[in-house]
């Protein structure tokens, strides 16, 4: 049997930057966070990303996390 193991973690804000003139779609900026804690749950994610939200220009829009796993047999 395979086995999971979590090595690393980031988190990545969204935020709105507005809208093309040309095009008229939707423009996104991103902010990204490494080595964020792998025992940190989605709650405390979206607490943390909506404080440092506050300090950006942009509205936010949505919040990423991305994890890397090392499996083992």
């Amino acid at each position: 049997m395979a086995l999971q193991h979590m090595v690393n973690s980031r988190m990545r804000l969204i935020l709105d930057d507005g809208v093309d003139e040309m095009s008229g779609k939707q423009l996104f900026k991103t902010k990204g966070f490494n080595n964020v804690k792998t025992e940190a749950t989605a709650d405390q994610l979206y607490a943390i990303a909506t404080s440092v939200s506050g300090l950006q220009q942009r509205p936010l829009v949505e919040v990423e996390r991305n994890d890397s796993s090392e499996i083992t047999a």
